[in-house]
């Protein structure tokens, strides 16, 4: 994943959106797939995948705002 450096409120709202983009691209995809195939199993790994990959980011925000 790239740095970015963000500035201001517009630039972490504009980061903040292409991070989301990303992530239902990614992870978003194969949830629909397994809810449309009413797959129970896949619909509890790809949920996982989903809140893993939101939770990632929320932590990578975080660990850019500590000072080191």
């Amino acid at each position: 994943m790239d740095t970015v450096e963000i500035s201001g409120r517009s630039d972490f709202a504009l980061w903040a959106i292409q991070r989301a983009q990303e992530i239902v691209r990614t992870e978003g995809s194969a949830l629909a797939l397994a809810a449309r195939d009413m797959d129970e199993v896949a619909l509890q790994e790809n949920g996982a995948a989903l809140g893993k990959a939101i939770a990632d980011a929320m932590l990578e925000v975080f660990d850019g705002l500590m000072s080191e």
